[in-house]
This record gives structure tokens, C-alpha cells and sequence, in this order.
């Protein structure tokens, strides 16, 4: 039996990597069911879309180019969200698999939607190991082609001139689509309490790390041995954030901009408050966090952030 980090699962898991072409065919998929999002005072409010995070534009890509077989995912939340609601849309048969110890708000959320929903494992691997032993097409939250390709399409609703991008890296779908999308300079953002991509790309594979807990749950959990993600992010300038930071940019987005993020969702803006991105466009990737959570934190920010 093949399973994650062996030679046979790699090979049976291969995945080719997209194009700009891709990125901009995309586009033309999922323009007529998913108006772009708003850009205000350098903020790209990806958490405004329909399910609370960017990935429903991968999502959807992905599952438009199907012929109606079901799908299965494993997820943090977001991306099970993401293929909830495009499975809706287009009535595919969808499931879900996520951990135990995924954000509650979430897990909530999926339970309202029409999908097979599989709570497995104490952890994102083991839910991801869990997803990709079951029937159906596998889609990846970043390992594929088609999700890298959609995500990209963020950097093609951005002005011309922006000079440059701060944006989330957990196994780094986003990142690398708007690598291939765009020529402005490109800064991806891990919770230092867990950085799978640096481990990867010092090692130049993915390796795993044990990692401590983060805020930023989204950006939570090992890499796909073999993803494709990592190859298309050599290079790429990466820096890390505390906790600390993650919570100064959730109040501060509350506080300033009247928004509510996750945080994942605040890590681009945390990396920039703290003066280790430039400015320019911070992708605010999501919404999904618990009151519970959203209510700490702003709580020991004080009244003033």
C-alpha cells in the first residue's frame, strides 16, 4: 500500500505545474461566478469572497474542469469551505476531510454544507493522509494544477503598477500562482511557529517539521511530499512572523479597517506592520476564526489595539 513520503506515492501523485497561460485561462472560468474582489488603501479583501477566503477561486477552477466525478479534499477549513460551495454550484459530490484539531468555526461552517464531511486525525497530516486514501479525485489545497492556476488569478484583478505583493504561505498554492501571474515583486509571509516552506526550500524538498501551534491555523501543517509548489517558489523572498505580530495585525485590521480575519488571513499585513514586507498590495486572505479567538485577541490588545 502506497502512502505519503514514499517513491510510489510521489509517482502516483505527480502533478504538472501551471502556466501564466493557466492562470489567465482561469480567469475566463470563474469571472462569470465569482466577482473580483475590492482593493482598498493597498488591502486585497480576498476574506469578502462568498465562502470567506480566497480559495474558493482554486476551487472552483479546479471543479469546473471536471466531468461530474466526485471529489474528495483534505483540509484546515478553508479549502473544504472553497469545494463545499463550488461542489454546490456545479452538484458535484463532494468530501471533506478535516482534523480534530481544525478551527471549530470551520468545522461548523462544513456541517451546514452539502458535503461528506470526515473529521480524521489529530493533526492536518493525518487528515490529508486520510483524504488521499479515499475514493474520488483528490484535489489538493495547493498541489494542483488546476488550484495554483486559480489562485493566481488574484494578481490579474491588481493595477499594473503595483510594485509589490506580500502574501500567506502555507503549502504555498497562493504564492505561487501569483508567481506565475504577476512581475511585481513577491513576498510570502509563514507564522514563524510553523514554516514548512523555508524547511523545503533549504532542504530543496519538502521535509517535515514538528512545528508549535499558530493563530494563523490555515498556515498549519506539513507539505505534500513531491508538491509542486515548492519548485515554483525558489527564490522567492519568505519572511517569518510571531504571534505577537499576527495578533497586532488582527486588532489592527479590526481596529483601523472595521474588518474581521482569521490568522492566516493577517499575516501579510502583520509582516508589513512589523517592517519586514514592503508596502504595496497585502493580500487579507480570510474571515473564518472563531468568536472565541477573534475575541481574545482583540481582548488583550486593549480598547485601543
Amino acid at each position: 500500500m502506497w502512502m505519503p513520503g514514499n517513491d510510489e506515492y510521489t509517482r502516483m501523485r505527480a502533478v504538472q505545474a501551471p502556466t501564466r497561460a493557466d492562470v489567465e485561462a482561469a480567469a475566463g472560468r470563474i469571472r462569470p461566478l465569482l466577482a473580483p474582489t475590492p482593493l482598498v488603501e493597498g488591502l486585497k479583501l480576498e476574506l469578502l469572497q462568498p465562502t470567506g477566503s480566497f480559495k474558493v477561486r482554486g476551487a472552483l477552477n479546479a471543479l469546473l474542469q471536471l466531468d461530474g466525478e466526485p471529489v474528495v479534499t483534505a483540509s484546515a477549513g478553508n479549502f473544504g469551505l472553497a469545494v463545499a460551495w463550488a461542489a454546490g454550484k456545479l452538484g458535484v459530490e463532494a468530501t471533506v476531510v478535516v482534523a480534530e484539531s481544525a478551527s471549530p468555526a470551520k468545522i461548523e461552517a462544513l456541517r451546514r454544507q452539502p458535503v461528506n464531511l470526515v473529521v480524521h486525525g489529530r493533526d492536518y497530516d493525518e487528515a490529508e493522509r486520510h483524504g488521499l486514501a479515499l475514493p474520488g479525485r483528490y484535489i489538493s489545497p495547493y498541489n494542483d494544477t488546476d488550484v495554483i492556476a486559480g489562485q493566481g488569478t488574484i494578481a490579474l484583478e491588481l493595477p499594473d503598477d503595483v510594485a509589490a505583493i506580500v502574501a500567506p504561505i502555507g503549502g504555498g498554492g497562493l504564492a505561487a500562482g501569483l508567481r506565475l501571474a504577476t512581475d511585481a515583486r513577491l513576498v510570502g509571509v509563514v507564522p514563524a511557529n510553523f514554516p514548512a516552506m523555508p524547511a523545503a526550500l533549504a532542504a530543496g524538498r519538502v521535509v517535515e517539521i514538528e512545528g508549535e501551534w499558530t493563530v494563523a491555523d490555515a498556515l498549519h501543517g506539513n507539505i505534500e511530499p513531491g508538491s509542486v509548489t515548492v519548485d515554483l517558489l525558489r527564490g522567492v523572498e519568505i519572511v517569518e512572523v510571531s504571534e505577537t505580530e499576527i495578533e497586532t495585525a488582527m486588532r489592527f485590521l479590526a481596529h483601523e479597517h472595521g474588518l474581521v480575519t482569521e490568522g492566516a488571513g493577517a499575516t501579510a499585513v502583520a509582516a508589513q506592520l512589523a517592517g519586514k514586507a514592503p508596502a504595496g498590495v497585502a493580500i487579507v486572505t480570510g474571515r473564518n476564526v472563531t468568536a472565541e479567538t477573534f475575541g481574545r485577541v482583540l481582548s488583550e490588545g486593549g480598547a485601543g489595539g
